[in-house]
């Protein structure tokens, strides 16, 4: 797949027929990590349990729906301009609260997913809810500033589940700890997993994954630019179309 397009025909001829009572998307974040520190630039996947109902025994990358508490968790730094402006685009309530609630849900997502915290030392933040614990036990405020926003993606309609997920970026050298233990048997990922693009692509990755590794393949090698829009795609008329959030 060379281009949006391709790939955009490609997520439609993949997409499995399925007809169920319609569920409103739940907002989801999502976060890939970039380690710099070899001769190609890895990115962090979890596979997943093969218990879940859920994409069982897939490599995702870390993420989740948002939670309330997620809106009552302080932070330091602020999302870049940019990513703000592109996250504020094709909502009907567009709100800096929810944006910013989005970016903390997928580093908090990571944490509980990981063990890795992307923050920044300063006083201690009380934990509204036993996910942020480990922020308030290592004396971090999670950092905003860490996070670029390049993509949006909704799940179609008929599934049982569908959510409204925005994937961020950010730098594996912004996160101040990382907790070891956190994946394993009884854990949401059994295994952790620094893949290079072409590895992650290769691999029992679902076929949305597939998708934003290559949107991350285009933006590595452009250094990340804002010249390139982030990708909106969704469903609609029997196929997923995408727009660029400018």
């Amino acid at each position: 797949m060379s281009d949006h397009s391709e790939r955009v025909k490609y997520l439609t001829r993949s997409e499995p027929k399925m007809r169920g009572p319609y569920q409103r998307p739940r907002d989801a974040a999502t976060l890939i990590l970039l380690d710099y520190s070899g001769s190609e630039p890895k990115i962090l996947l979890g596979k997943r349990h093969e218990g879940h109902v859920f994409m069982p025994g897939m490599f995702v990358f870390p993420g989740g729906r948002l939670d309330p508490e997620d809106r009552r968790m302080k932070f330091c730094g602020a999302l870049d301009p940019v990513s703000e402006r592109r996250m504020l685009a094709r909502w009907s309530k567009p709100s800096k609260a929810r944006i910013n609630a989005l970016a903390l849900a997928a580093i908090r997502e990571t944490s509980e997913e990981t063990g890795i915290l992307l923050g920044a030392n300063g006083e201690v933040p009380a934990a509204p809810s036993p996910g942020w614990q480990p922020f308030a036990d290592a004396a971090l405020m999670p950092d905003l500033s860490a996070l670029k926003f390049f993509a949006r993606a909704i799940t179609p309609p008929g599934r049982k589940r569908r959510f409204d997920t925005r994937f961020f970026v950010a730098d594996r050298r912004a996160a101040k700890l990382e907790r070891p233990g956190a994946a394993g048997p009884d854990s949401e990922f059994v295994e952790l997993r620094w893949m290079t693009c072409a590895e992650a692509r290769a691999g029992e990755t679902p076929n949305i994954t597939k998708v934003i590794i290559e949107e991350i393949e285009l933006r590595l090698k452009a250094g990340f630019s804002d010249s390139i829009p982030a990708s909106f795609f969704y469903f609609k008329n029997g196929r997923f179309r995408r727009e660029e959030l400018i």
